[in-house]
């Protein structure tokens, strides 16, 4: 990043290192999945279709972050263990939920269609996720013995609910007959309507495990016949008790990568999981909240989808695109600045948006993000398929003062103003016939306001939104007067979002538009 004399913003940002020995655990969770179900007319109580793409989301997971050794999930949640001597992205804890959440539901949406060929997309599909610190083998037993038995619980009301629902009640009904019923919900299913619960699919009942595991593979032919080796590959399978010592055994891979468990265990007590689990790292009150997004691995992105350099306009519009559904998502938001493959969301000071839990913001404006960037990928790239699933990580920092946000805003349009001088003037170099390694060789050093001159290049004709980087908010429409049946008149004040390509360093902007920094909103 360019050095100014913004740099001191970084000292606001808090390392949130998973220290060694806790296993790692991410839990991701659908985010408003129920109404999603109806919208997209899953099957209820339970959509088979709808569990095999988690599953196979799960699957495609395993296969690319290789630290994941274990995934356990049902319904709209997964939770995927990470092996005991993982050091990936050096154990942050907000860098690696954000990229886990993102690369799920960026899985998620590009597989849909398979899965469900007829029916579309009708809005984008977001997760919220959190990370787990498990201290102890015993702890990670005991956390998937809870998380089964969810499973189990809901299975079970759900089964007695919908049944209720066909037979003729309202949802309300439901719930009160269900709520006020005291008999075992598997002597409700038998007694009502002659359904024993032991018979219900697997993957309803028990959940889906996934998995690699060390199976014989042929790798080659030769002379003597066959050549066989021990591969690893994933696998779901659905057992009834996934944190007993059996199943543990079952699978040497789990031992190996985790540990063994010592003893079985049959019950959990709330308020033991609770201390032990979900630990929550609430952001400062009264203080500005900025959620920083990346792309992950965007170089590499940018060069397959083959787009255009120094900069590709409608790589950075699909961009801006998605940064204005974040802040109509998420209304607690007043302003967003984004450059390149990056943006920055300012959530006002006195929000309260998930009880201010940096995960769940965070996870939650990734995930959201991810879901807009591939389901609107063809909005901007018509002639392009998308080649891969894209994801982004993110992070939440705190800043107690307006001047000091403002000062990481600047920051940030220090950086793209510096990263896009250099770059025009690389691009200039290998487009006039050098390659990277000399292009890089000849701008090492250089002074970049002199090279641009040198090559002709012309900076201040290049396009406003590459030189500033976009500036999307909320402002207000001229005021609207309102007739009223009682003969009354009143002003109204209509919001709308606005997107500039301007300076934001300067006093200007920030005069003009004053509501957006105003602490009292």
């Amino acid at each position: 990043m360019a050095n100014s004399k913004y740099e001191y913003v970084k000292s606001f940002e808090v390392e949130d290192e998973v220290m060694f020995p806790n296993l790692i655990v991410v839990r991701i969770d659908g985010r408003h999945f129920r109404r999603f179900s109806e919208v997209h007319e899953f099957v209820k109580p339970n959509d088979e279709k709808a569990l095999n793409l988690m599953n196979f989301c799960a699957m495609v997971m395993l296969e690319e972050y290789p630290d994941i050794v274990f995934a356990y999930g049902f319904s709209d949640e997964f939770s995927f263990v990470f092996k005991k001597t993982s050091k990936i992205y050096q154990r942050r804890a907000s860098k690696v939920l954000s990229i886990i959440v993102s690369f799920f539901t960026s899985l998620y949406i590009s597989k849909w269609r398979e899965f469900f060929p007829r029916r579309d997309l009708k809005y984008c599909p977001s997760f919220h996720a959190q990370v787990i610190s498990c201290a102890s083998i015993e702890v990670l037993q005991a956390y998937l013995l809870w998380r089964q038995n969810v499973c189990h619980i809901n299975n079970q009301y759900d089964e007695c609910y919908w049944r209720l629902v066909k037979r003729g009640m309202t949802g309300m009904e439901a719930q009160a007959y269900l709520a006020a019923e005291k008999r075992d919900k598997n002597d409700v299913l038998f007694d009502e309507f002659s359904f024993n619960y032991n018979i219900l699919e697997d993957i309803f009942r028990q959940g889906s495990c996934v998995f690699k595991a060390e199976v014989e593979d042929i790798v080659k032919y030769n002379e003597e016949g066959p050549v066989k080796r021990l591969r690893r590959k994933t696998k779901i399978v659905h057992s009834k008790k996934i944190a007993s010592k059996s199943f543990w055994k079952e699978h040497p891979i789990l031992l190996k990568e985790l540990g063994s468990f010592v003893e079985e265990i049959d019950k959990v007590k709330p308020e033991y999981y609770i201390r032990s689990f979900e630990f929550e790292n609430k952001l400062m009150p009264s203080t500005w909240i900025i959620i920083r997004i990346d792309g992950c691995h965007f170089h590499r992105f940018s060069e397959l989808h083959e787009f255009e350099k120094p900069n590709d306009e409608r790589a950075l519009n699909l961009m801006n695109s998605c940064a204005m559904a974040v802040l109509e998502e998420f209304q607690d938001m007043v302003f967003s600045y984004g450059v390149s493959d990056e943006y920055s969301f300012v959530l006002r000071k006195n929000s309260y948006l998930y009880q201010r839990r940096a995960s769940e913001i965070v996870s939650s404006v990734v995930s959201f993000f991810t879901s807009m960037y591939v389901m609107r990928w063809k909005d901007f790239f018509q002639e392009k398929v998308l080649k891969y699933p894209p994801s982004f990580d993110g992070r939440a920092v705190c800043y107690p003062s307006s001047e000091i946000l403002r000062d990481y805003l600047s920051w940030r349009q220090v950086d793209c103003h510096i990263n896009n001088q250099y770059n025009s003037c690389f691009w200039k170099l290998v487009t006039s016939g050098k390659n990277k390694r000399e292009a890089q060789h000849e701008m090492k050093g250089a002074q970049l306001q002199k090279k641009l001159e040198e090559l002709g290049i012309e900076y201040d004709k290049i396009l406003a939104m590459f030189r500033h980087g976009s500036s999307i908010f909320w402002d207000k429409e001229d005021s609207i007067v309102e007739h009223h049946q009682n003969g009354n008149l009143s002003d109204s004040h209509m919001k709308k979002i606005m997107l500039e390509n301007c300076d934001i360093i300067g006093p200007k902007f920030w005069l003009e538009h004053s509501s957006i920094l105003d602490e009292k909103q």
